[in-house]
């Protein structure tokens, strides 16, 4: 299969699952999460944030909006900060994840500068994307344009010798064992100076 960038790499992995858009906040629901994690009981929850009862229920229910002050009593009560009132539930966190990829294992797909060989294929729902790549290009005159996208990006040299150019700074040559981590949306382009492809570790945010 042909893509063009690490961008058509990011569209791939979000069409197998892994894209982590957030949804928005129910307080409520929040809110009576945090209660029910702890055992408590509406009397028991109000009890510990000084609140009425029928106040707590009113913001569980969508029925009123707490003012700040609430909030704080809230917060005291169930022994969090204000901000964690506003976490996204964890419900659909997963927990006790593992991938093994072998050496020679790894979904492919080949760029007239760039053979990139995903990694961890079989999780879903990843906030990062790590491939391999072997680095065919030699000059910066074989590609079109730089390479943009969203997201932070992790480049590790593994073999070879490569040089990582990039719209707001000098090209920099580095070697096995160099690393650099940059914002993906400022033009990036990286071509093998050795005599052998380099071969590269890249992983890019998803989120």
């Amino acid at each position: 299969m042909k893509t063009s960038d690490p961008k058509a790499l990011i569209s791939i992995a979000r069409e197998n699952g892994n894209d982590t858009m957030a949804e928005p906040l129910d307080l409520g629901a929040r809110v009576r999460e945090l209660r029910k994690a702890r055992d408590w009981t509406l009397e028991q929850a109000a009890g510990q944030a000084g609140l009425a009862r029928s106040t707590l229920s009113k913001i569980e229910n969508g029925q009123m909006s707490p003012t700040y002050e609430a909030l704080k009593k809230l917060a005291v009560g169930l022994e969090i900060s204000i901000p964690q009132l506003f976490t996204p539930p964890q419900a659909e966190k997963i927990n006790g994840r593992m991938a093994v990829t072998r050496s020679n294992d790894g979904a492919a797909y080949a760029t007239a500068t760039y053979e990139h060989d995903l990694l961890a294929e079989t999780l879903s729902k990843k906030r990062m994307l790590p491939y391999r790549a072997r680095v065919r290009a030699r000059s910066m005159d074989e590609f079109d344009g730089w390479v943009r996208h969203d997201g932070e990006e992790f480049l590790y040299v593994l073999t070879g010798v490569i040089t990582l150019y990039t719209e707001f700074y000098e090209p920099v040559e580095m070697r096995r064992g160099d690393s650099a981590y940059y914002d993906a949306t400022m033009g990036h382009n990286v071509i093998s100076v050795s005599d052998e492809d380099a071969s590269i570790l890249w992983v890019t945010s998803l989120g």
